[in-house]
């Protein structure tokens, strides 16, 4: 295909394509999937080889927030029955990195719901942080807490923290429809803050809340506009009790665009699967890793993921190999950045069939609910029983 000899040369050139380029990967057929993801692949592999980065959630406080995020299991009113509890001891939160790190995280995201922290809740984080860096002196720390203040930014990184994340999520013209407490203004003021005080900024999406292929693109090309050098992409978990609960619109084949999309978007950027790929993907995973180069090892916040040894066994059997702590992520031209880092739990979906499409397709009859894929979390971190990692 012409589209995708012109997409892997402006990849190789870390050029911008087109929106109406990216507008036609999402419209590939199935017959064409094949070629899409090993074009994209020839792009992940020119800048970041065959390594597959591992990153370990540590959920330091669950549940109880008061923003009203709609894709968010922790959301206020949300009923769905997730473990909830306040913030974890700096000790707790060390055990329960060191289970990744174990496990061969090379990054550790510390995520906290609520709006965003106090400065006491920095303090408490710098803690962590620090304890953790201690125990590993190698690893990779990165915040999730929210909306940040003045000088929040700069004394996490003064911590230890190497990177922090905040997700856009959505693009700017539907952001209101998801969620009302905050903007998402808001959100790319806290990203900035980030890149402000020296930390690797993480910031991505979730793809599967009815958006159009007009919205995906739009929120992938304002994240390269960004610049963040981590790109985590989420496909909405459609929890019960939560207003998305019956959204369930996704193919493997249709999360496999998208995944494609934000390579050829972002090619040179750690561009992360994260939550839900288990429940969208499900056996077709191993192809993503031709797109991704970072990935989630074992659970989630609120929810389970696959096991860790899984996660492991995936990467070799694909051909792929775990990236080393010694080894550095981006390409040379994006040093001295970091990385990436962590994500909420969010979902992929179809969002229309054809380039034109611009409002959000009823769900096929054949994209039946798989609830028996989702799994609360009831391990790790905030219980007595071991981490999935």
């Amino acid at each position: 295909m012409d589209l995708l000899n012109t997409l892997v040369d402006k990849g190789l050139r870390r050029e911008l394509p087109t929106r109406d380029e990216a507008l036609a990967v999402l419209a590939t057929s199935d017959d064409e999937l094949l070629d899409v993801v090993a074009a994209a692949g020839k792009v992940r592999r020119q800048w970041f080889g065959r390594r597959v980065k591992l990153n370990y959630l540590v959920n330091l406080k669950s549940g109880l927030c008061p923003e009203d995020c709609s894709y968010c299991s922790q959301r206020l009113g949300s009923k769905a029955e997730i473990l909830k509890y306040t913030w974890l001891k700096p000790d707790e939160a060390k055990k329960a990195a060191a289970a990744g790190v174990a496990g061969g995280a090379k990054r550790v995201c510390l995520v906290a719901s609520g709006r965003g922290p106090t400065d006491r809740d920095v303090d408490r984080v710098s803690q962590t942080i620090e304890a953790i860096k201690e125990q590993h002196e190698d690893v990779e720390v990165c915040a999730c807490l929210g909306l940040l203040s003045e000088g929040q930014a700069d004394r996490l990184r003064s911590a230890g923290a190497d990177a922090y994340n905040h997700n856009l999520n959505t693009s700017e013209g539907t952001y209101g429809d998801i969620t009302t407490t905050h903007t998402y203004a808001d959100r790319v003021d806290t990203v900035q803050r980030a890149q402000a005080a020296g930390l690797s900024a993480c910031s991505g999406l979730i793809a599967g809340m009815g958006e159009t292929d007009a919205d995906l693109v739009d929120v992938v090309f304002s994240l390269r506009e960004l610049d963040p050098d981590s790109v985590p992409v989420n496909f909405l978990i459609p929890m019960e009790g939560t207003p998305l609960a019956k959204d369930w619109h996704l193919t493997p084949q249709r999360c496999l665009r998208i995944l494609a999309m934000v390579r050829f978007v972002c090619p040179d950027v750690e561009v992360r699967l994260a939550g839900g790929r288990e429940v969208h993907l499900r056996s077709m995973q191993p192809l993503a890793l031709n797109l991704v180069n970072s990935i989630f090892l074992g659970d989630y916040l609120t929810s389970e993921g696959q096991s860790g040894q899984t996660d492991l066994d995936m990467i070799a059997d694909a051909g792929f190999e775990v990236e080393g702590a010694a080894t550095t992520t981006l390409p040379e031209h994006r040093a001295p950045a970091a990385g990436g880092c962590g994500s909420h739990e969010g979902g992929c979906a179809p969002c229309g069939d054809t380039a034109e499409e611009t409002t959000a397709p009823e769900p096929s009859g054949s994209l039946t609910a798989r609830t028996d894929l989702v799994a609360v979390r009831r391990r790790g971190a905030g219980t007595d029983l071991a981490p999935n990692a």
